[in-house]
């Protein structure tokens, strides 16, 4: 294949991949805010534990490596603690129940120790 014939096949491509889009939906953002599907009591719940998690892991970011992995997975465990409540407080299943409970004291336990290190070690 020339490289002339290559380089207007893969623009052809591209704009038909762009006309198949609906107008503006390149430009249209996800709303995070609301869980995706079912929206009952645990859907809301799961989706607020989230939303939360994904805002304490927005952090400003320092250069060390270490510090930012830290501060990043304190949230991301807080984030876990919090589905496992959720799973706590709407799930029936047995198995479940207590690997949540499981998740909750181990990441409980990180979190501790991350805190510790970050009092020690961030400056």
């Amino acid at each position: 294949m020339s490289f002339k014939l290559l380089v207007l096949t893969t623009g052809l491509v591209a704009g038909l991949s762009l006309t198949a889009l609906p107008a503006g939906a390149e430009d249209k953002t996800m709303d995070m805010s609301m869980p995706m599907g079912d929206d009952g009591p645990s859907s809301r719940a799961f989706s607020e534990a989230n939303n939360k998690m994904h805002k304490g892991m927005m952090i400003e970011y320092s250069g060390n490596a270490d510090v930012d992995f830290v501060r990043g997975m304190i949230a991301h465990h807080q984030g876990a603690i919090d589905m496992a409540k959720v799973e706590l407080q709407y799930g029936k299943d047995a198995d479940m129940r207590k690997l949540a409970e499981g998740v909750i004291k181990a990441q409980e336990a990180e979190i501790t120790e991350m805190q510790a290190w970050l009092k020690a070690n961030a400056k």
